[in-house]
């Protein structure tokens, strides 16, 4: 899910301007991976209050990759199609990321 939406990252924000490239593209891209990176190192932590502390960080992470998109399609760097399968993709992400936060936060 995550590694998905990482890739989905990569491939439109390989469309922006080049004068972006030390601005939203590598924010846009810090972000992805950071959302990744939060469920592996909460699940590394050993604890399930941690892991559910990482896999919220990682929630904030998706919603500013989110917040990111939304800017670059105003900007114009992303077409509506690239948009629609993002939305898809995160929408995706979304759930299955809030299904296992609720599901640790039950074991809490």
């Amino acid at each position: 899910m995550a590694i998905r939406l990482t890739k989905v990252v990569y491939r439109m924000s390989d469309h922006f301007p080049k004068d972006e490239r030390f601005g939203l593209t590598s924010q846009i891209r810090r972000a992805a991976v950071s959302i990744a990176s939060n469920i592996a190192e909460g699940w590394g932590r050993g604890t399930i209050t941690d892991y559910a502390r990482f896999l919220r960080m990682a929630r904030g992470s998706m919603y500013e990759v989110e917040t990111q998109a939304i800017i670059a399609r105003e900007l114009g760097y992303i077409d509506t199609e690239k948009f629609e399968y993002f939305e898809q993709t995160i929408d995706e992400a979304g759930r299955v990321l809030a299904g296992l936060i609720r599901s640790i936060e039950k074991k809490l």
